[in-house]
């Protein structure tokens, strides 16, 4: 009886579906996540009687046939790239991309990697960095002169020296692109790795063309929304529910099965 087999497939594509609504509520509060959405396939079918094929020698042609669908399966979990809420932190080394880009860090592989997550503190060195002490690229340093430090939207970063009149400028932070974001690897850690799906990184100066600008003292907040993934939720419960319903119908027709004499 294939439909044992058929709900099963749908009770596992709905247990997965329950993994990624529940992992975009567990981040409802991470800094810049994007929340993640399910893309399911059908599988192959079964042809019990081919369209298209002659039913007499005369060339009758059928024009339906008889194809039984083999259940579902996951295709792909695709992060949704919609701008979070903005929201100020008064942090001075705080910072948000309004629109495309994301931040560069230098990981200690020595791979750069990605982020929209723009919390950013001064290491002992007075390096910009992650709160893994992780680089921000191109590498910009603080001196232990300066008594203010402002970022504009373009990324410049100028200090304010003590003793001096003019800003310093320290430095330029650049943000990258991709062609196509949702092939981005996620490692964890709101950090996000280039493959081949993802294309090379385009690198450019904030509030250029093709690149969002820089916000001081703000950080972006997760583009989860607890309403709609409450709703996804109650969706994908009563779909897994419906497919358990078909195991234990398609049971007890294998029961009344058993009990012919």
């Amino acid at each position: 009886m294939r439909s044992l087999d058929i709900a099963s497939t749908g009770m596992l594509a709905q247990q997965r579906n329950v993994e990624v609504i529940s992992n975009n509520l567990a981040n409802m509060n991470t800094t810049a996540f994007q929340r993640r959405r399910t893309e399911f396939h059908d599988l192959i079918y079964q042809d019990l009687r081919r369209v298209g094929s002659t039913s007499s020698d005369s060339g009758n042609v059928v024009p339906t046939g008889v194809q039984l669908g083999l259940g579902v399966k996951l295709a792909a979990v695709y992060r949704i790239h919609e701008q979070g809420n903005l929201t100020a932190t008064d942090n001075t080394f705080d910072m948000a991309v309004q629109g495309k880009g994301y931040f560069q860090v230098l990981l200690p592989t020595g791979e750069t990697a990605y982020t929209r997550d723009g919390t950013f503190q001064l290491n002992q060195n007075g390096d910009i960095v992650t709160h893994d002490g992780y680089p921000l690229q191109p590498g910009i340093t603080v001196p232990q002169t300066a008594i203010d430090v402002t970022i504009n939207s373009s990324g410049e970063v100028l200090a304010k020296i003590e003793g001096q009149v003019a800003l310093q400028n320290l430095g330029q932070i650049q943000v990258a692109t991709f062609q196509n974001e949702p092939g981005l690897q996620a490692i964890g850690d709101n950090l996000l790795l280039e493959t081949p799906a993802s294309g090379a990184a385009v690198t450019g100066n904030p509030a250029s063309v093709g690149f969002g600008s820089i916000l001081q003292g703000f950080l972006e907040t997760s583009n989860v929304n607890a309403v709609e993934e409450i709703s996804h939720l109650i969706s994908a419960q009563r779909a897994y529910e419906m497919n358990s319903k078909v195991i234990q119908t398609s049971d007890e027709m294998m029961g009344t099965l058993t009990t012919i004499r």
